[in-house]
Protein backbone atom coordinates (compact mmCIF):
# COMPACT_ATOMS: atom_id res chain seq x y z
CA UNK A 1 0.00 0.00 0.00
CA UNK A 2 1.47 3.35 -1.00
CA UNK A 3 1.68 6.29 1.35
CA UNK A 4 -0.62 9.29 0.81
CA UNK A 5 0.97 11.95 -1.33
CA UNK A 6 1.88 15.24 0.32
CA UNK A 7 3.14 18.14 -1.77
CA UNK A 8 5.97 19.21 0.52
CA UNK A 9 7.44 22.73 0.49
CA UNK A 10 10.59 21.30 -1.17
CA UNK A 11 8.51 19.75 -3.94
CA UNK A 12 6.51 22.97 -4.37
CA UNK A 13 9.80 24.83 -4.74
CA UNK A 14 11.06 22.28 -7.29
CA UNK A 15 7.90 22.57 -9.43
CA UNK A 16 8.02 26.38 -9.22
CA UNK A 17 11.72 26.44 -10.19
CA UNK A 18 11.06 24.08 -13.12
CA UNK A 19 8.36 26.33 -14.62
CA UNK A 20 10.25 29.56 -13.85
CA UNK A 21 13.27 28.30 -15.82
CA UNK A 22 11.28 28.11 -19.08
CA UNK A 23 12.16 31.24 -21.09
CA UNK A 24 8.71 31.54 -22.68
CA UNK A 25 7.04 31.52 -19.25
CA UNK A 26 9.45 34.27 -18.19
CA UNK A 27 8.64 36.31 -21.30
CA UNK A 28 4.91 36.05 -20.65
CA UNK A 29 5.41 37.02 -17.00
CA UNK A 30 3.60 34.01 -15.50
CA UNK A 31 3.51 34.02 -11.70
CA UNK A 32 2.82 30.79 -9.79
CA UNK A 33 0.71 31.55 -6.72
CA UNK A 34 -0.66 28.16 -5.58
CA UNK A 35 0.51 24.60 -5.94
CA UNK A 36 -1.39 21.82 -4.20
CA UNK A 37 -2.56 18.28 -4.85
CA UNK A 38 -6.00 19.64 -5.80
CA UNK A 39 -5.27 22.87 -7.68
CA UNK A 40 -2.67 25.05 -9.36
CA UNK A 41 -3.17 28.80 -9.63
CA UNK A 42 -1.11 31.16 -11.79
CA UNK A 43 -1.39 34.86 -12.55
CA UNK A 44 -0.48 36.85 -15.61
CA UNK A 45 -0.21 40.64 -15.56
CA UNK A 46 -1.27 42.34 -18.78
CA UNK A 47 1.50 44.08 -20.70
CA UNK A 48 1.56 45.68 -24.15
CA UNK A 49 3.48 42.78 -25.72
CA UNK A 50 0.57 40.41 -24.95
CA UNK A 51 -2.17 42.34 -26.75
CA UNK A 52 -3.81 40.57 -29.67
CA UNK A 53 -6.42 43.16 -30.60
CA UNK A 54 -4.62 46.50 -30.44
CA UNK A 55 -7.79 48.51 -31.07
CA UNK A 56 -9.47 47.18 -27.92
CA UNK A 57 -6.37 46.15 -25.92
CA UNK A 58 -7.49 42.53 -25.60
CA UNK A 59 -5.22 39.70 -24.47
CA UNK A 60 -4.00 37.58 -27.41
CA UNK A 61 -5.74 34.20 -27.75
CA UNK A 62 -2.38 32.46 -28.06
CA UNK A 63 -1.33 33.89 -24.70
CA UNK A 64 -4.57 32.62 -23.16
CA UNK A 65 -3.93 29.17 -24.60
CA UNK A 66 -0.30 29.20 -23.44
CA UNK A 67 -1.16 30.26 -19.90
CA UNK A 68 -3.82 27.58 -19.55
CA UNK A 69 -1.44 24.97 -20.98
CA UNK A 70 1.34 25.93 -18.53
CA UNK A 71 -1.09 25.82 -15.62
CA UNK A 72 -2.46 22.44 -16.73
CA UNK A 73 1.06 21.10 -17.22
CA UNK A 74 2.00 22.05 -13.66
CA UNK A 75 -1.08 20.23 -12.34
CA UNK A 76 -0.19 17.18 -14.43
CA UNK A 77 3.37 17.28 -13.08
CA UNK A 78 2.11 17.29 -9.50
CA UNK A 79 -0.13 14.30 -10.29
CA UNK A 80 2.82 12.50 -11.85
CA UNK A 81 4.91 13.14 -8.73
CA UNK A 82 2.12 11.53 -6.69
CA UNK A 83 1.77 8.52 -9.00
CA UNK A 84 5.51 7.88 -9.26
CA UNK A 85 6.54 8.56 -5.66
CA UNK A 86 7.23 4.84 -5.11
CA UNK A 87 9.87 4.73 -7.87
CA UNK A 88 13.59 5.25 -7.33
CA UNK A 89 14.62 8.89 -7.92
CA UNK A 90 16.39 8.28 -11.26
CA UNK A 91 13.47 6.34 -12.73
CA UNK A 92 10.97 8.91 -11.41
CA UNK A 93 12.94 11.78 -12.96
CA UNK A 94 13.16 9.92 -16.26
CA UNK A 95 9.37 9.62 -16.39
CA UNK A 96 8.80 13.23 -15.29
CA UNK A 97 11.20 14.54 -17.95
CA UNK A 98 8.79 13.25 -20.62
CA UNK A 99 5.92 15.48 -19.46
CA UNK A 100 4.23 17.03 -22.48
CA UNK A 101 0.91 18.13 -23.89
CA UNK A 102 -0.90 15.50 -25.95
CA UNK A 103 -4.09 17.45 -26.59
CA UNK A 104 -5.35 20.89 -25.66
CA UNK A 105 -8.82 22.33 -26.18
CA UNK A 106 -9.52 25.96 -25.35
CA UNK A 107 -12.97 27.55 -25.45
CA UNK A 108 -12.78 31.35 -25.61
CA UNK A 109 -15.90 32.64 -23.86
CA UNK A 110 -15.27 36.40 -23.71
CA UNK A 111 -12.61 38.88 -24.83
CA UNK A 112 -9.55 38.96 -22.59
CA UNK A 113 -10.06 42.39 -21.05
CA UNK A 114 -8.25 43.18 -17.82
CA UNK A 115 -5.00 44.07 -16.12
CA UNK A 116 -4.34 40.75 -14.37
CA UNK A 117 -5.54 37.28 -15.28
CA UNK A 118 -5.87 34.22 -13.06
CA UNK A 119 -5.53 30.68 -14.39
CA UNK A 120 -6.54 27.66 -12.34
CA UNK A 121 -6.13 23.96 -13.07
CA UNK A 122 -7.78 20.96 -11.41
CA UNK A 123 -7.17 17.29 -12.18
CA UNK A 124 -9.97 15.31 -13.77
CA UNK A 125 -7.83 12.17 -13.94
CA UNK A 126 -4.20 11.61 -13.05
CA UNK A 127 -3.14 8.21 -14.36
CA UNK A 128 0.29 6.61 -14.49
CA UNK A 129 0.82 7.59 -18.13
CA UNK A 130 -1.77 10.26 -18.95
CA UNK A 131 -3.40 13.07 -16.98
CA UNK A 132 -6.51 15.02 -17.95
CA UNK A 133 -6.73 18.51 -16.49
CA UNK A 134 -9.49 21.15 -16.49
CA UNK A 135 -8.41 24.81 -16.61
CA UNK A 136 -10.16 28.18 -16.28
CA UNK A 137 -9.04 31.74 -16.93
CA UNK A 138 -10.63 34.72 -15.14
CA UNK A 139 -9.86 38.40 -15.48
CA UNK A 140 -9.23 40.73 -12.54
CA UNK A 141 -12.99 41.33 -12.15
CA UNK A 142 -13.66 37.60 -11.79
CA UNK A 143 -15.16 37.26 -15.26
CA UNK A 144 -14.63 33.84 -16.85
CA UNK A 145 -12.70 34.48 -20.08
CA UNK A 146 -11.80 30.97 -21.24
CA UNK A 147 -11.91 27.33 -20.21
CA UNK A 148 -9.74 24.46 -21.34
CA UNK A 149 -9.12 20.77 -21.07
CA UNK A 150 -5.63 19.39 -21.50
CA UNK A 151 -4.34 15.86 -21.85
CA UNK A 152 -0.74 15.41 -20.75
CA UNK A 153 1.78 12.60 -21.09
CA UNK A 154 3.17 12.09 -17.61
CA UNK A 155 4.79 8.71 -17.47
Amino acid sequence: MSQPFVLSPDLQQAVTAFFQRIPFNQFLGIEITELSEEQVTMHLPMKPELIGNFVHGILHGGVISSLLDVCGGAMALIGAFANHQHLPATERMSKLSKLGTIDLRIDYLRPGRGQRFTATAMPLRAGNKVAVIRMELHNDEGVLVAVGTGTYLCG
